[in-house]
């Protein structure tokens, strides 16, 4: 929360409140991202290990939890929408090559 400062100063019930407010959005902002991390790297080492099934459905979920994020303004909308389609891009080129093999 708040550091100690060297200098002493006097700080308003709002700048406190504000610090406490930031603090926590904070780190929901970043459990989130960090939801977002996980959800694609695994739909990455399901393409790794060829597993069909694990890449739909971890695509799935890494869709939705993205779109989530998004709509929360945890992240912007064109950023959101970036990582599904490079996501989608790389699990259709991994869907397409197994079945083709």
């Amino acid at each position: 929360m708040a550091t100690k400062r060297s200098t002493v100063k006097k700080r308003s019930k709002s700048v406190l409140k504000r610090i406490r407010q930031s603090e926590k959005r904070r780190q929901r902002n970043q459990a989130w991202e960090t939801k977002i991390k996980t959800s694609v790297k695994k739909v990455q080492e399901a393409i790794a290990k060829n597993e069909k099934e694990l890449v739909q459905n971890g695509l799935k979920e890494a869709v939705k939890i993205i779109s989530k994020a998004a709509s929360k303004g945890i992240i912007h909308k064109n950023t959101a929408s970036r990582k599904i389609s490079r996501l989608m891009k790389k699990v259709n080129l991994a869907l397409q090559s197994s079945s083709s093999n």
